[in-house]
């Protein structure tokens, strides 16, 4: 299955959560799309709740089936709580750091950003958004698309870092110091339904 291209804020009001991290998309209509949206059935059963979380995730961070269900498995395989790992992989991945660093206002546009090479890492253009990147390791801009108007529009508006990250605005360079903790992942997501969504 192919990535999901549609519009992103009708997907959002289906799931009920900002996609983009502004919250316009729920601002004017904070109700599912389609002429009986308001007035929706709002009663989900057990499967409806855990595939809706997992749908939540996934387009969150852009990724199609495959990709998300083969981080999971790769989740499965690391020591510690499994819905907790596969969320750190999710944020660890590169295009979703560019984001973070505030190089990019939305995780598409940090896709494509990786995707046409401006990104490096440790001096290195990388361009898979997938990589995944290691704690100690720099990401940075490459030089000649410093000037980039969308870079810098977005670095101006960028008023938050994460912890586990740190930022130089003048360098537009960033490391990724540590792994990320629970409590600074999205918390308006529920991994353990998840897990349950795929150990059905």
């Amino acid at each position: 299955m192919a990535r999901y291209t549609g519009p992103s804020w009708k997907i959002s009001r289906r799931l009920g959560i900002s996609l983009s991290g502004t919250g316009k998309e729920l601002e004017k209509r904070p109700y599912a799309p389609g002429q009986h949206g308001p007035n929706q059935r709002k009663k989900l059963s057990e499967y409806g709740l855990q595939l809706q979380e997992k749908q939540k995730l996934r387009h969150m961070f852009g990724l199609n089936e495959r990709q998300f269900h083969n981080t999971f498995v790769k989740a499965g395989k690391m020591k510690g709580v499994h819905g907790e790992n596969f969320m750190v992989l999710l944020e660890s991945r590169l295009d979703n750091l560019v984001y973070r660093l505030g190089l990019a206002r939305t995780r598409r546009q940090a896709r494509q950003l990786v995707n046409h090479g401006h990104i490096l890492v440790d001096g290195s253009r990388v361009d898979i958004p997938s990589y995944s990147v290691k704690p100690g390791q720099t990401i940075s801009v490459r030089e000649k698309s410093a000037n980039l108007q969308i870079i810098k529009e977005s670095v101006e508006v960028n008023n938050f870092v994460p912890d586990f990250l740190t930022f130089d605005a003048d360098k537009l360079e960033g490391t990724f110091t540590r792994l990320p903790e629970r409590s600074e992942l999205p918390a308006e997501i529920n991994e353990s339904l998840i897990v349950e969504f795929y150990s059905r």
